[in-house]
């Protein structure tokens, strides 16, 4: 892969967009990274560059998103959001306005976190939002499109979630009873998310490329973290 490419990542302060950073920070692949958020982020690097910005108001940066792979990892929760409306602001139109600002930028690749279950016929709402999601930026004919879509998420979080830690636990005692077709259940570490991610990028990746939790922990797998 040629050197100088820039990626472009949003949702750099959650759980996963925690680790793509740190993943494409460290990775030679590229020279620059551009992260837009919503407010400074606590790390500094030679290669990071960011940019202060509101998601619903993309179209007013002074200049346009430069780059040549995107990185989405926005996501909130209803519990956080406080209504569908506002949950749906995020899920879906912040991630949107990303990939949009993104492709007008330059961008021809985009790699996007979503859910497992997502379905845009779901009658759940959840996965009925990150459906839509992923059907509205098939339309937008990235070169290449990756979506990923892990099971529960392992890893430190800033809001405490009883339901997903009760969950988490769960699921680990009977993780050696979760083989083949259950594979997919087990949770996965956000770590191992972010490698996925980043290293779908090294390939030549082309299409919309759909990756269910147990693959994204062979891709993602590594020493330490699983």
């Amino acid at each position: 892969m040629p050197t100088g490419r820039t990626a472009l990542l949003a949702g750099a302060s959650g759980l996963v967009g925690r680790y793509v950073l740190d993943q494409l920070l460290g990775t030679p692949d590229y020279a620059r990274v551009v992260a837009l958020v919503r407010r400074p982020l606590e790390v500094e690097h030679p290669k990071l560059v960011e940019i202060v910005a509101s998601f619903d108001a993309l179209d007013q940066l002074p200049e346009p998103l430069r780059g040549d792979d995107a990185f989405c990892c926005l996501g909130t929760t209803m519990k956080r959001a406080g209504s569908r409306e506002a949950f749906r602001a995020v899920d879906h139109g912040a991630v949107l306005a990303f990939a949009w600002a993104a492709q007008r930028g330059g961008a021809k690749r985009f790699f996007t976190v979503s859910a497992m279950g997502a379905n845009a016929e779901s009658r759940v709402f959840y996965n009925r939002v990150k459906g839509e999601t992923e059907e509205a930026l098939g339309v937008l004919g990235f070169e290449a499109l990756g979506i990923f879509r892990p099971g529960l998420l392992r890893g430190p979080r800033e809001e405490y979630r009883f339901g997903e830690r009760l969950g988490v636990a769960v699921l680990a005692l009977a993780d050696p009873l979760l083989v083949g077709s259950w594979r997919r259940y087990r949770p996965v570490h956000a770590a191992v998310v972010a490698r996925a991610m980043v290293r779908t990028s090294f390939g030549q990746a082309r299409g919309v490329l759909t990756f269910g939790s147990d693959e994204i922990q062979d891709l993602g797998r590594a020493g330490g973290v699983g």
